[in-house]
């Protein structure tokens, strides 16, 4: 399950440092991005429960990283009405409508 809370949504409380805010359609490119950055969202963790995720996965990115990844270039895919609005204290609204799925 995804987000801080690992209830499935990109929730924030005072307890979550990282902000899990942006809900993104991970890539591949961003996956290997992250991996580089010391965070491998790729390989399985049974042990607690993480089996990995795949491209096309959606999960809830820290903020600070989806910017470091539109930085760099590749940043993921991100779904407007699951990500948290917290997510504009770090990310420019329109940053995300250019990488957003649902927008229409």
């Amino acid at each position: 399950m995804t987000g801080f809370f690992r209830d499935g949504c990109c929730e924030t409380g005072p307890e979550d440092v990282g902000r899990h805010v942006v809900c993104a359609q991970v890539t591949r490119e961003f996956l290997e991005y992250s991996r580089a950055r010391g965070n491998d969202l790729m390989t399985p963790r049974p042990e607690f429960g993480f089996p990995g995720l795949q491209p096309g996965d959606r999960w809830c990115l820290c903020a600070l990283r989806w910017r470091e990844a539109l930085e760099a270039g590749v940043a993921p895919p991100v779904a407007l009405a699951a990500t948290h609005e917290r997510a504009l204290d770090i990310i420019d609204l329109q940053e995300l409508k250019a990488h957003a799925l649902d927008l229409t």
